[in-house]
């Protein structure tokens, strides 16, 4: 069984009519719900306003991949709990960083660069597969088109990754690295650009498998992290 936590800063569907049309049970709830549909998950949610943004010593020990989508509120992210998550990801747990999470203090600790990149709002993208034997590109089409998705684009300073699956072409002629991987200490990370909160992306189910797949590919292996023992990390 793979336990997973999908913590979402969950203010934009609260504040914005739009955005509530879209993801009526939250960005995390859309994402929970298909989730939940592999018999192997074990699948619960967080969110910014619980105590300790939801992401207690505890609910951490207890999850294998933690999922996580941010915006607005990077700066207010407790540091505390974004040392915590390093902690843990550096000890085994997988994290997949989805669209704005790029720039959320957990990505910059755990990756070292400003993780900044050019962006306009409202693009059409064409999300093409270059490593067709990957594992999170298992049964994923060549090319996903995207007609409304924000538009992120190179430079985008992150460390060179481990793996570069998915590339984003946007009409606009910009380009950018839409889905990578990186290993940090015994966790696996990756990278995902789709997901503007605006946009129905989470319910395209191409888009649904890629997050499946990530899951079981920044999974522990075996019972590694069940056992395994989170120590502090000085840094």
């Amino acid at each position: 069984m793979i336990r997973i936590t999908v913590w979402n800063e969950y203010k934009h569907e609260r504040e914005y009519e739009n955005i509530r049309k879209i993801y009526p049970d939250g960005i995390h709830g859309c994402i929970a719900s298909f989730l939940k549909n592999e018999e192997d998950f074990e699948v619960k949610t967080a969110t910014f306003d619980m105590p300790e943004h939801g992401l207690t010593e505890d609910v951490l020990q207890e999850t294998d991949v933690l999922i996580i989508w941010s915006h607005a509120l990077q700066n207010e992210f407790s540091d505390t709990v974004a040392e915590r998550v390093q902690r843990h990801v550096l000890s085994g747990m997988g994290l997949i960083a989805l669209h704005s999470a790029h720039f959320s203090k957990i990505m910059k600790r755990l990756l070292g660069t400003s993780m900044t990149l050019k962006w306009r709002h409202g693009d059409k993208e064409k999300l093409w597969c270059i490593s067709p034997s990957h594992p999170i590109a298992k049964g994923i089409p060549e090319m996903i088109e995207l007609p409304q998705e924000e538009m992120y684009g190179e430079f985008f300073d992150i460390p060179k990754p481990d793996d570069v699956v998915f590339t984003g072409w946007f009409s606009g002629g910009e380009v950018f690295r839409s889905g990578c991987t990186f290993s940090r200490g015994m966790g696996k990370i990756f990278y995902f650009q789709p997901g503007h909160e605006e946009y129905p992306i989470y319910f395209k189910s191409e888009i649904q498998q890629i997050i499946i797949n990530a899951v079981r590919f920044c999974a522990p292996l075996g019972e590694g992290r069940k056992k395994m023992k989170c120590e502090k990390v000085e840094i």
